[in-house]
């Protein structure tokens, strides 16, 4: 077996199993996030929730995930036909594509490429075409405006998210996932991750998170208030879900890079206790719930306060935080407690 798996057929099967169970374990946590979603909202507004189709309504994301795939397709007239089936399977396929450099735990990783922080960012900006040709190939405004709005912001948040990463790197001197949480590994267990080192920078990682994945109080380009759902106001039936599905999976991978970035990965926050993969997926789902509570509690911002935030407080916040960090990591302040690349050799 072990001569199979060395040779090209061998290593291509494996590729492909291994590309499957990630595929997988994204598409079943899919269902439950949803779940887990619409319960935490139900939560804050006093009331139930999904609790009937399965135990617990369980199952209710199944049930409107088939919902929409016997649909009709509807495509407006005048539509580009191409164009307007393509951008739907492209968010999804570049949702999906970001894993493959994500770890779970020592080795759980399907490419452990040493510019992973790179490969995310590159996939993750493509995504603002499959949002514009979405709203474009639709042939009507409301969507096209919608497009616009949505790329602006996530343009706006990735420079942000970008700036916040780049002082990250700095500490650790590699842009390997992997690297980064061993950077964080130490005797004094959560105490020594990254989210006290680059305390202010968690928050701002956070907001710009959400602003990022068109989440509340951000997800100005639905446009709520002309009763249209923006760049996807034209879907239905599959291309509709492939859209939201990989909004979610976009936000369950800034779970993951939160938990990667500040709070050690799969390291267990107590010494002692093994680390693994549960810590990992225990600490996305954390966060997810988080993006649920502020979804549920924090009213809407108006379009020019969000563009505002970004461009006047998080871009010139981030920035410095770069120029303060490499001056503490230079001059290894407090034993280098900004530097794990000394520390680690």
């Amino acid at each position: 077996m072990d001569q199979f798996l060395q040779t090209g057929l061998g290593i291509t099967l494996l590729i492909v199993a291994q590309s499957l169970l990630v595929i997988a374990f994204v598409m079943i946590s899919l269902l439950f996030l949803v779940y887990g979603d619409r319960k935490v909202w139900a939560a804050v507004q006093m009331r139930r929730g999904p609790n009937v189709v399965g135990a617990w309504g369980i199952l209710q994301s199944v049930a409107d995930a088939l919902k929409y795939v016997v649909k009709e397709i509807v495509v407006p007239a005048g539509a580009d036909r191409a164009v307007f089936f393509l951008a739907p399977m492209l968010s999804f396929v570049l949702a999906i594509l970001m894993w493959a450099v994500i770890p779970f735990s020592d080795g759980w990783v399907l490419s452990n490429i040493n510019v992973a922080i790179l490969f995310v960012f590159a996939i993750s900006s493509l995504e603002v075409y499959g949002v514009i040709m979405g709203g474009w190939a639709s042939n009507s405004k409301y969507p096209f405006l919608g497009s616009l709005r949505s790329a602006a912001q996530m343009i706006s948040y990735e420079v942000s998210l970008g700036l916040i990463i780049i002082g990250i790197i700095i500490s650790t001197g590699s842009m390997n996932f992997s690297a980064i949480v061993e950077a964080q590994r130490g005797d004094f267990g959560l105490f020594n991750w990254y989210w006290l080192p680059h305390f202010p920078m968690v928050f701002l990682f956070f907001i710009s998170a959400l602003a990022e994945t068109n989440r509340p109080p951000f997800d100005l380009p639905e446009a709520e208030s002309e009763l249209v759902a923006g760049f996807m106001v034209e879907y239905s039936s599959t291309p509709y879900l492939l859209f939201m599905a990989g909004e979610y999976i976009a936000i369950f991978l800034m779970c993951a890079l939160m938990s990667l970035l500040f709070f050690g990965g799969w390291l267990s926050p107590i010494p002692g206790l093994p680390d693994g993969v549960l810590w990992m997926v225990g600490k996305m789902t954390f966060f997810f719930i988080m993006f649920a509570m502020v979804k549920a509690i924090v009213p809407r911002y108006r379009y020019d306060q969000l563009m505002r935030i970004g461009w006047k407080v998080f871009l010139p916040l981030s920035l410095g935080w770069v120029v303060l960090v490499s001056f503490l990591a230079k001059f290894e302040i407090l034993g280098g407690f900004w530097a794990r690349w000394v520390i680690g050799g």
